[in-house]
């Protein structure tokens, strides 16, 4: 029988994806034609936004100007999305996670797959930060996979080149993932360095919220491309301490430092920092004027790390994270960003003969 997709999420990246899998699924028997996404009724202009991607096959709100396919049917119903999905891709902000999976929980099939293209932290109802796909997992019982990388979603829709990467236990499920997503010019890896994998998607915009920060004090190239390297090397450490046994190789795959340039040179969460600095409004009011109605994923997931990091005592072996989320609450001024980037501790270290870089993470930063 052929595997039917549900899309859990239809905002700019939703709706790419879309795109994508609403292509790919008619050159493979083994899909059910009809890609099922799930889109939050609003009113646009006197019409509801289902009956006008339906209709018109553009989601007018969240990414105008480009076609969908005519298989991608907007339901409004998370529930009737979900129900007969044996393929669920949750595409949210992270911050929905929680009610989404327990809205669903008594719909999803015993036997579904999942895939997170998720980039975040999520937090528990204790407080408490995990992995997204982790959370997913706990609430439904199935098995998710990930996928991440360099994924700008405008140019993608448009059909400009990207990479990805899947990060997927199963090989038959990466296989199966492969065929969902891959196309001439979105090419997909398959590794099984889930939790990296997932990781760099949400810590690389925090990293890109210290370039907004530098951007909008005025610093150069020389500055951000400081914040990109010591950035880097915390989410590398952050993986290894939180999640040992991780992949060095994998922080080379789309998902690590393809796509934390590609966050740091565009995107909202860099945009968002730059105008805030400049500003002396709250984050959310920056937020609120620049996005239209989207969200900077990069601020609370600042915020989730900090907590992650507060709970062992780790906010010190951590700057670039700590910075931001300090800045970002106004905890600190913004020029406090640069303090930081002179006192890191990178700076002032020596490497010793013994020491080599074929360590399973590769920094030291203490």
């Amino acid at each position: 029988m052929a595997k039917r997709i549900a899309i859990v999420g239809y905002g700019n990246w939703g709706s790419t994806i879309a795109k994508v899998v609403g292509e790919n699924v008619m050159k493979y028997s083994e899909f059910d034609s009809t890609v099922s996404m799930w889109v939050r009724d609003k009113d646009v202009n006197g019409r509801t936004l289902t009956d006008i991607i339906n209709q018109d096959h553009e989601n007018v709100l969240y990414l105008p100007g480009v076609k969908l396919p005519k298989n991608v049917v907007a339901i409004s119903s998370l529930k009737e999305t979900v129900e007969n999905a044996d393929i669920l891709i949750f595409v949210t902000p992270h911050q929905m996670v929680q009610n989404v999976c327990t809205e669903i929980k008594e719909h999803v099939q015993s036997e579904a797959i999942g895939i997170s293209l998720i980039k975040g932290i999520a937090t528990k109802p204790d407080g408490r930060a995990s992995a997204v796909s982790d959370e997913i997992r706990a609430h439904l019982n199935i098995d998710v996979s990930v996928l991440m990388g360099a994924n700008l979603a405008s140019e993608i829709a448009v059909g400009g080149f990207a990479e990805a990467t899947v990060g997927c236990i199963h090989p038959e499920h990466g296989e199966l993932f492969q065929r969902m997503f891959d196309t001439d010019n979105f090419r997909i890896n398959v590794v099984r360095d889930v939790y990296t994998v997932e990781m760099c998607g949400a810590l690389k915009n925090i990293v890109a919220c210290a370039v907004g920060f530098a951007e909008g004090l005025g610093y150069g190239s020389n500055t951000k491309a400081a914040l990109i390297r010591l950035g880097m090397l915390e989410m590398t450490k952050f993986v290894e301490t939180f999640y040992p046994g991780s992949d060095l190789k994998t922080f080379f795959e789309s998902c690590g430092l393809a796509d934390l340039i590609a966050t740091c040179s565009g995107g909202r969460n860099k945009r968002v920092c730059e105008e805030f600095v400049k500003s002396d409004k709250a984050l959310h009011e920056v937020e609120k004027e620049l996005l239209k109605g989207q969200s900077a994923q990069g601020p609370p997931t600042a915020e989730e790390i900090h907590g992650i990091l507060s709970d062992v005592g780790l906010e010190e072996s951590f700057p670039i994270f700590t910075i931001v989320h300090r800045i970002c609450t106004r905890q600190v001024p913004p020029s406090e960003l640069i303090k930081c980037l002179q006192n890191h501790s990178t700076h002032q270290t020596v490497q010793k003969n013994d020491e080599t870089s074929s360590n399973s993470s590769g920094v030291s930063l203490e």
